[in-house]
């Protein structure tokens, strides 16, 4: 297996500081737009094998990167960019022949009369639409296959297969209780990323409602997190799970609440407040003559990369799914469940817990793929593969999960 990584921030650095310690692949192509990121994160391997080598690309390039997995001979196509760059990614492995893989899918776009009602334009639409294309080319397209989206999706494929007979529902909780030396505000994840999924109408799926919108921040409720982190307030946030679920599991509810805290909440509503969250440039002078800029860009600029932040932080992290329905005729409740302390990750890898546990789910997919355990063709998502290898094989990456009944 020859693998196009493209991203080499945060995820994608923390992706090669996993895969290096595995030899189910060949060479692994490091690809930014800043190329000195993408050769910083070789030079810190211990490639003695060259199996690493850096490139530069520009992610919305779709010629560029077609050209650059043909030259490479690259059978993969791994994004770890911002959602912005799913498109041009995506269709650039199918031009290629390659797999593609993702950890976050095609941006939505709220309905334009009654967005916290309905839904317009939900994530992932846009590559499932082009579904029958890559099934037509025999291709496979492995969508939200981070940690969230991404190992929950395989959480609740295995309670659907082996935990419930009935599912009355699955709720994915995702809850911390990390802390950042020195800042008052300090997102442990891409600031641009966490305003789009915050910021965004929530997407609830029931079984005889389809899917439809609430609120920001709707819902609120505590969740009782494990290994010591905690109850945290858990809201309403969009998120892929909500969409990709109800494609391939039985299940009459299905929902996403984040735990956020009201001093985050507070702070991204302020930001929605004065415009910030705007991805649309505005005119702003400079010593140059005006230029157009992104607020929500500008946002991202003034605080610190995520990625950075390790050294500072302190805690633990959870994804997890939660999932409620009956087994041999009797009611059942389970939260299945990931937790990466930061003090092990930095320890161990060099990386912070998040960015460390959304990366280490695409290098066991992409082991899964390389062996044959997953195969498939079309637009997928990781429900539609079995369970049981991925989980077991998260547990040899020595990073087990866990399941509480509740």
């Amino acid at each position: 297996m020859r693998v196009l990584l493209v991203g080499a921030g945060g995820v994608g650095t923390a992706i090669t500081r996993i895969a290096a310690r595995r030899s189910f692949f060949d060479e692994m192509v490091v690809a930014d737009y800043d190329l000195s990121r993408a050769e910083a994160a070789v030079a810190a391997l211990s490639d003695t094998e060259g199996r690493f080598r850096a490139e530069h690309v520009d992610a919305s390039d779709q010629a560029a990167v077609t050209a650059l997995l043909m030259r490479h001979g690259c059978d993969v196509l791994l994004n770890a960019t911002d959602p912005r760059f799913v498109m041009p990614l995506f269709r650039a492995a199918l031009a290629a022949g390659a797999t593609y893989l993702d950890m976050a899918m095609s941006l939505s776009r709220p309905h334009p009369e009654r967005p916290y009602e309905e839904c317009g334009v939900m994530l992932g639409d846009t590559q499932f639409a082009q579904a029958a294309d890559w099934e037509k080319a025999g291709a496979l397209a492995l969508v939200g296959m981070g940690v969230e989206p991404g190992l929950s999706d395989v959480f609740a494929r295995y309670a659907a297969d082996e935990l419930f007979d009935e599912i009355e529902e699955i709720g994915i909780r995702d809850g911390a209780n990390l802390t950042v030396d020195g800042y008052e505000f300090a997102p442990s994840f891409s600031i641009w990323t966490t305003i789009e999924e915050c910021l965004n109408p929530p997407v609830v799926y029931e079984a005889d409602r389809g899917w439809f919108t609430t609120a920001p921040f709707s819902e609120p409720e505590v969740f009782d997190f494990p290994e010591g982190i905690g109850p945290v307030e858990c809201v309403n946030v969009e998120h892929e799970e909500v969409l990709l679920v109800p494609r391939w599991i039985d299940a009459r509810r299905v929902t996403f609440k984040y735990g956020l805290g009201e001093e985050f909440i507070q702070t991204l509503r302020t930001l929605h407040l004065l415009g910030l969250d705007r991805t649309d440039p505005v005119t702003v002078p400079s010593a140059t003559g005006p230029v157009g800029v992104s607020p929500r860009d500008v946002v991202a600029a003034c605080l610190p990369d995520p990625a950075t932040l390790g050294e500072r932080m302190h805690g633990k992290t959870c994804a997890g799914t939660w999932v409620r329905g009956t087994k041999d005729g009797a009611p059942r409740e389970v939260y299945l469940y990931h937790v990466v302390d930061n003090q092990w990750s930095m320890a161990e890898y060099g990386s912070q817990a998040v960015v460390w546990q959304t990366a280490v789910n695409p290098v066991v997919a992409l082991e899964l793929l390389a062996t044959g355990a997953w195969t498939g063709s079309g637009v997928l998502g990781p429900e539609a593969f079995p369970a049981r290898p991925f989980l077991d094989l998260l547990n040899a990456y020595g990073s087990p999960w866990g399941m509480r009944e509740q």
